[in-house]
């Protein structure tokens, strides 16, 4: 059997989707005791045991100033924001993605609009957003809808476009007017695709969560980061680097268990990654 056709059982696949994660992990604990022998208040590669006890720290134990558990406080931040500035998008690209790849005068009036308009480093309007917006939620929010909405309304037009022409074509001969194909043949058909948008989505949003927070906010797993990388505190970065990872992933995970048991038709061929 040729090896693109060997699939492993699913204990296999779960011992090497973690072997990565295992092998990290054991390259950094040597790079840090080796360290630590040489220098043992180095702080670029701190121990295991120094990093949980900095993340029980700012989990569990009331800050001396404020009496917030900080690590709570900011991803409740981040994720509000995150979850707001992604849902704002999703609706964008779900109405402009329609509009652009169902309606060819829709296409010729925004299509090019939006393909330039994506090419902008987001990170650039940073400064006029937050002229624009001031130092608040807005300019944060505002700087991940124009990080993926542009792209997720390129996905959904695609998308649309790529429904099978013999559908539209069968559907108006059975006497289907264009909102009744819009409702009942192209809708059905791009949920999938929106929910893998945002998940592609996720990777920007978070790039460009980060970077709002870093520079205007209080409150925020950026945010935090930032703060505390002038006392070179890696006991604290690198945990909190490491739970936004963990927050991403699950998050990717979640979207796509719901795809693939919502629209099961969709996954006919494959899960979805």
């Amino acid at each position: 059997m040729r090896l693109m056709n060997r699939k492993p059982s699913r204990t296999t696949a779960l011992f090497l989707g973690l072997l990565p994660f295992a092998l990290l992990a054991i390259v950094y604990v040597l790079a840090s005791v080796a360290r630590l022998a040489d220098n043992p208040a180095d702080k670029l590669l701190p121990s295991v045991s120094t990093m949980a006890e900095a993340f029980r720290i700012m989990a569990f134990e009331e800050d001396v100033r404020s009496g917030d558990l900080l690590l709570w406080l900011d991803t409740a931040a981040s994720l509000w924001r995150l979850g707001l500035g992604l849902a704002i998008s999703a609706t964008l690209s779900l109405f402009i993605g329609i509009f652009i790849g169902f309606l060819p005068y829709g296409r010729a009036f925004l299509a090019p609009f939006i393909s330039a308009f994506s090419l902008i480093p987001p990170i650039t309007v940073l400064p006029i957003l937050f002229i624009v917006l001031g130092l608040g939620e807005a300019s944060k929010i505002g700087l991940i809808v124009v990080g993926t909405a542009p792209l997720m309304i390129r996905s959904l037009a695609q998308t649309v476009l790529s429904i099978p022409r013999e559908e539209m074509v069968k559907a108006q001969t059975l006497g289907a007017s264009s909102w009744q194909i819009l409702l009942r043949v192209v809708l059905p058909q791009i949920w999938p695709a929106l929910i893998t948008a945002i998940r592609m989505g996720l990777i920007p949003a978070w790039i460009f969560l980060i970077s709002a927070e870093a520079i205007a906010s209080t409150e925020g797993l950026g945010y935090r980061i930032f703060l505390v990388r002038r006392y070179l505190a890696m006991d604290v970065i690198v945990p909190y680097v490491a739970w936004i990872t963990l927050i991403a992933y699950l998050t990717d995970r979640l979207l796509a268990l719901l795809s693939r048991r919502a629209f099961r038709w969709a996954h006919l061929q494959g899960d979805a990654l």
